[in-house]
């Protein structure tokens, strides 16, 4: 990518504030937060549902969270008590969360698509002791094998109760409006044990304070020096992104429109309609859809951006007319690197950023080692409001460290300005006659490819190399291998890709490739059960199928 002079005046001011949002004090709580919102703008609107319609301003929010507050504690939910919760984007949702951040409790948030072995797998690993959870999903709990975890109260949302269980809405409209806890939540109590999807295993449970979520929140918040009016949401609630957006709009008095779920086909729809200002973006996703007249006419003042395709950059700047900016962070971080709103040199140049507020990174070889401006390692991690381990998994916690800096598992450079570049997964790495070859990289190539539609890359053994690129890939628009042979697609990930990057091996999918949860594909599945990865394949040093 290209050096940047640290004399450009932004870069130093957008340090400068990083800096300075550091030295400000957060909020003791989550719910201090919501309380001084509600102080100062009793009015607002603070919580939109897109597809329900139900709105929230600060004062009604607070007051019905207060209100499930006193019900969840009269149900026997206490300080430090696990609660399973197994919602969709709706109401209810955010306000259990703010309930249970109330109260001094823990969320364990559940993935409306698990099955009930998922279920079963995550409430006996978090030790939930109560479950709120929507009616349709109830079902699940008489599908769970036996020995099936035992549930103090089960709390349901949206449906006739079944008998033996409490009904969400009771616990709200029985309840006094004033919550007093006997011990006041503070930033150092458990609030979530958030559970990541990984692709090999179980997932493991993150353990999250309310500092963690303040301090990502306040970041996000404060890091361009605007104020964020309207700001929207369409990721499931039970991950970790609109927890922290709602906590953002906290902080600036706006209000957070939750979509029911991402659909590309309305997204733009939905960022007009509610003129909203911040989101995050599906920079590849929104580049498959169509082109429309009014593509330009957002509201957007700025769209933050995941780990991306570089070579898009500009044309989704072109086509929407919003700055797009990388930002970076996981479960375990929160918050990662930020790129400055200010840094209009920057697109395309693939970086995610430098170091958010109360970050500090690095990058480093296997043993830890600081290595130089350029080289090429795993991106290092550290500061305050992170996790503070994996639940009841001592070994995967240490392993996750290299003293107080989290090993992020990610292979990165960081130039002289401090731009660090994310390059690909560790463990997703090809070693290929002595080269290290992104994952990433490859699929990025195949993907660039006009009729993939779906593209994973992996390695092969090999006698004489190691190991040799495979891909997988799905196409689409109802295309069949004729229309884009092997040659083709050879052809043209050689005019993007050095030649050791480019896949020896190509297989064709006929269904589309395997993904958890989370939507990432599940590798391990694309080989269970084959003893020999290249059956089935096109080998172009061959020159033939396998």
């Amino acid at each position: 990518m290209t050096q940047l002079s640290t004399t450009f005046e932004w870069l130093g001011l957008a340090r400068e504030r990083y800096r300075r949002i550091e030295t400000e004090p957060l909020p003791d709580s989550v719910i201090a937060l919501l309380e001084a919102a509600a102080a100062a703008t009793p009015d607002a609107l603070a919580l939109s549902f897109i597809e329900g319609g139900e709105q929230f301003s600060y004062a009604r929010l607070l007051d019905t969270v207060r209100r499930l507050a006193n019900g969840l504690t009269g149900a026997g939910v206490g300080r430090g008590s696990h609660v399973g919760v197994m919602l969709p984007n709706v109401a209810e949702m955010p306000v259990t969360w703010l309930a249970l951040a109330a109260i001094g409790a823990v969320m364990v948030p559940v993935n409306t698509r698990y099955t009930p072995h998922e279920l079963h797998y995550v409430l006996s690993d978090s030790g939930a002791a109560h479950l709120v959870i929507h009616g349709d999903f109830v079902p699940l709990l008489d599908e769970m094998a036996a020995p099936r975890p035992a549930l103090a109260a089960t709390i349901v949302v949206g449906a006739r109760t079944p008998p033996g269980m409490a009904c969400w809405q009771d616990l709200v409209d029985r309840s006094r409006p004033e919550f007093h806890p006997a011990v006041p939540p503070g930033l150092d109590d458990l609030l979530n044990i958030q559970y990541t999807s990984g692709t090999t295993g179980w997932p493991k449970g993150c353990l999250l304070t309310q500092r963690y979520w303040l301090t990502c929140a306040k970041a996000y918040a404060a890091s361009d020096g605007i104020r964020y009016r309207r700001i929207m949401s369409s990721n499931p609630f039970f991950y970790m992104t609109p927890q922290w957006l709602m906590l953002m709009a906290f902080f600036q008095g706006a209000a957070l429109h939750v979509a029911p779920y991402l659909s590309l086909t309305r997204f733009c729809g939905w960022l007009r309609q509610y003129e909203i200002e911040f989101c995050w973006f599906p920079m590849d996703a929104m580049t498959q859809v169509p082109p429309r007249p009014d593509d330009a006419s957002l509201h957007l003042v700025r769209g933050n951006l995941a780990i991306h395709r570089s070579e898009l950059h500009a044309e989704l700047e072109r086509r929407f007319r919003f700055p797009a900016r990388a930002a970076f962070g996981m479960t375990e971080i929160g918050v990662g690197l930020i790129m400055p709103i200010e840094a209009a040199e920057m697109v395309g140049s693939g970086s995610c950023g430098i170091a958010g507020p109360f970050r500090e990174v690095r990058i480093a070889a296997p043993d830890g080692r600081t290595l130089p401006a350029g080289a090429s390692g795993e991106l290092l991690i550290r500061g305050p409001g992170m996790l503070i381990g994996y639940h009841n998994k001592p070994e995967a916690t240490a392993a996750a460290f290299h003293g107080d800096w989290f090993r992020t598992g990610d292979l990165a450079t960081q130039d002289a300005d401090g731009f660090v570049t994310i390059q690909g997964r560790i463990k997703e790495m090809i070693r290929r006659a002595g080269e290290n070859i992104s994952a990433t990289e490859v699929e990025a190539a195949l993907l660039a490819i006009p009729g993939i539609a779906e593209a994973a890359a992996l390695p092969v053994p090999d006698a004489l190399r190691g190991e040799e690129v495979k891909a997988y890939i799905v196409l689409g628009d109802g295309r069949s291998v004729a229309d884009l042979p092997p040659e083709q697609i050879i052809a043209q990930c050689s005019r993007r890709l050095a030649p050791f990057k480019v896949p020896r091996l190509i297989e064709y999918c006929t269904e589309p490739l395997p993904r958890s949860t989370s939507g990432k594909v599940r590798k391990p599945d694309l080989v269970a059960g084959k003893d020999d990865l290249r059956a089935g394949s096109w080998d172009r040093v061959a020159g033939g199928w396998v």
